[in-house]
């Protein structure tokens, strides 16, 4: 029996490391990006069977990618990866980019997890979402990124709650990952400096690996390392030490970065 799978947001980084393990595990993966020229060359190079120009705030466009993956085989799992991480003081943002995060990241999360339920069948399946350490605790300069991770990781939980018998639903919680996302904010930003306090940047490959891990699973929510998953929950429930804090973790994050440009 041919079995399928989606990632959204998989013309690179993160989306293509999981599709690429997908592949690889023989599973038929239909891959969507907004990026049409990028989400064509990725699907060929990896052996997708099918590579989607899909803008994930579109509710009917996670139908008819449901769809497209249907006729390739079972669908057994459908990540929702696709994602954007502007970076700012809330005050600083447009209302555009505020709005983009909201529609991408959490909405984008909602149409595709309620898309991937309508189409599994009674054998159930796996969603994860990708969600990010920011999402469980507070941080300064990421305000409306880590609010629309933090709106993932409570959906996942509540989602894991609802679903039918065969259905699992996960969210992996990464720290700072080396992507395209974390070299975009700006460089005199307090969000990159606090990205990057953790001192190592964790690779591509090794969040793709957790991603994949899940699938099949009862883990819910599994942070990445989980050391920082810990911290990151006890600064949840002490938030004013992080508004003091905060200055000496960027100080950390910048002699991290100096040294990993020298």
């Amino acid at each position: 029996m041919d079995t399928s799978c989606v990632v959204t947001g998989a013309a690179r980084g993160i989306g293509r490391g999981i599709a690429e393990r997908m592949v690889a595990r023989g599973h038929r993966v239909v891959i969507t990006d907004v990026d049409e020229v990028g989400v064509a060359r990725t699907a060929a190079e990896i052996g997708a069977v099918e590579g989607v120009v899909q803008d994930v705030r579109d509710a009917d466009s996670h139908r008819a990618v449901a769809e497209a993956a249907s006729r390739h085989g079972v669908l057994t799992a459908w990540f929702n990866n696709a994602g954007i991480g502007d970076d700012g003081m809330l005050a600083e943002l447009t209302d555009e980019q505020v709005r983009r995060l909201v529609d991408i990241n959490l909405m984008g999360v909602l149409w595709g997890s309620r898309a991937a339920l309508d189409a599994f069948e009674p054998s159930g399946g796996d969603i994860v979402n990708t969600a990010s350490l920011s999402g469980l605790g507070p941080v300064p300069g990421l305000s409306v990124y880590a609010a629309t991770k933090a709106a993932v990781v409570s959906v996942t939980e509540s989602l894991a709650a609802e679903v039918p018998k065969g259905v699992r639903v996960h969210a992996l919680c990464p720290d700072g990952v080396a992507t395209q996302l974390v070299a975009d904010m700006r460089d005199d930003g307090l969000a990159k400096a606090l990205v990057h306090s953790g001192g190592r940047m964790l690779g591509v490959d090794e969040v793709a690996d957790e991603a994949v891990a899940l699938v099949g699973s009862r883990r819910i929510v599994r942070t990445l390392p989980a050391w920082r998953g810990g911290l990151m929950r006890v600064s949840a429930l002490a938030p004013a030490l992080v508004v003091r804090g905060s200055g000496v973790f960027a100080a950390q994050g910048r002699r991290a970065m100096r040294k990993s440009s020298s």
